[in-house]
């Protein structure tokens, strides 16, 4: 077992972090500057990304990348460590064409479109020059099953019709966004199934659907704030009215929506997960600096214990995480996505729980400097706090885990009695041979 990375890998890491170093950093600045006065995004974005698609630091995400396609095809250990180091600047993802959710739009794509949806769609994104969106939260259900979404989808003559209401659908504000993918029901509930078939009948209902940005009938209600926090981008809420499209826009087969979805989430949260990572690197490097230079009582913060106490378990936590995440990242390289779904499930949680904590604890660190934009500290605390529940609340991931291994124990039942030791088989005779 090799724990270190390989060396194409250790040269792309510092490539990117000389990149970063030396390109987005100083201009951090002008880019929160920028956003603030509503220009956004800021024009210099574009000369970035030009700069790294020249210099090779584009499209990394993707391991199916066909020879003709722009960007560098990296499997998702191979990725991983690279989006730690996007993850310690929020908007540095963009320059390199891996954004949310665009990557997992264009993972989308690159599976199931056809050559016209690859031509109209995929090829823009693959080359920058649109973002998208994904639309599959809804205000009125309970999104944190997917079934029970409501948006509805029927057939009029070589037309798909849409209505329903989502929301908190990233990237929508962007104002390079030209692509909707749409989750949206197509089937009638249940059909008469029952037990097994029932349930998979309730798998089988929805459908993906591209939908336009300009289509007549979608409207961007409004941007939503993340516990005050507004973002650029987009959370958004949208309303679809009677949005037509044609049949032709359907992505995959009908009633493969939630199967397809299953497929995105998986390497999607590799990067979530990692980019959280990067950012509580961070937060922890600022937290020591700070110890080191802050006084108070007539001693260094770093002279206390308990602060003491939050460096050493926050580098416990970031170094257990990153090894859970990219154990499987592995997994989803070397097997199918069905059989790395409960590990998928498990960085989840464990990334929330980090970032929440490693934050908080460099917050408290800083005072009332910790709450404020000053620093990047109080923005990840509440991405911290927003991870949580999106992709699925904590509580449906730890479910699922918990259903596994009570699934695995079912399997095995009676086969730890040789473990206990109780008054009869100490009064017995021994076999000892």
């Amino acid at each position: 077992m090799d724990f270190e990375y390989p060396p194409k890998v250790q040269a792309l890491r510092r490539q990117l972090e000389a990149f970063m170093e030396r390109y987005l950093l100083p201009y951090n600045a002008a880019w929160h500057q920028a956003v603030a006065q509503g220009v956004y995004p800021p024009p210099f974005i574009e000369d970035l990304k030009e700069l790294a698609r020249t210099e090779g630091l584009w499209n990394l995400f993707l391991p199916g990348l066909r020879e003709d396609e722009p960007g560098t095809r990296l499997s998702n250990l191979e990725y991983a460590p690279l989006a730690e180091i996007m993850g310690r600047l929020p908007w540095a993802s963009e320059v390199f064409n891996c954004s949310a959710p665009d990557t997992g739009n264009m993972e989308l794509l690159h599976l199931f479109s056809t050559p016209e949806q690859n031509r109209q769609w995929l090829r823009p994104l693959l080359d920058g020059t649109i973002r998208s969106a994904f639309a599959m939260s809804e205000p009125d259900v309970a999104s944190s099953d997917p079934t029970n979404l409501q948006t509805t989808m029927r057939h009029e003559g070589e037309q798909l019709v849409l209505n329903g209401r989502k929301w908190f659908i990233t990237g929508a504000a962007h104002p390079a966004c030209q692509l909707l993918i749409v989750m949206c029901r197509c089937g009638s509930e249940g059909n008469g199934a029952n037990g097994n078939n029932a349930s998979s009948a309730k798998h089988h209902q929805h459908s993906m659907v591209l939908v336009p940005m300009d289509t007549p009938g979608l409207t961007l209600v409004r941007n939503i704030p993340i516990l005050q926090h507004h973002a650029p981008e987009g959370h958004c809420e949208i309303l679809l009215r009677d949005v037509r499209v044609p049949a032709s826009h359907l992505l995959g087969l009908e009633g493969e929506g939630f199967a397809m979805a299953q497929a995105r989430l998986g390497p999607g949260r590799i990067h979530h997960c990692m980019r959280t990572i990067g950012q509580c690197e961070l937060a922890l490097a600022l937290m020591c600096e700070r110890t080191l230079e802050r006084q108070a009582f007539g001693k260094h913060l770093s002279d206390f214990a308990n602060v003491r106490d939050w460096i050493a378990e926050s580098r416990l936590e970031i170094d257990q995480a990153r090894l859970l995440v990219l154990r499987t990242a592995w997994l989803l390289d070397h097997h199918a996505s069905r059989d790395s779904r409960i590990d998928v499930s498990a960085i989840k949680v464990v990334a929330a729980r980090l970032q929440t904590r490693v934050v908080d604890r460099a917050v408290q660190v800083f005072g009332a400097m910790g709450l404020s934009p000053d620093t990047p500290l109080a923005w990840f605390w509440t991405w911290g706090r927003a991870l949580h529940l999106l992709d699925g609340p904590d509580e449906v991931h730890l479910r699922a885990i918990a259903r596994h291994e009570l699934d695995r124990a079912r399997e095995n039942l009676g086969h730890l009695s040789a473990y206990f030791t109780t008054p009869e088989q100490l009064r017995a005779e021994p076999h000892i041979r």
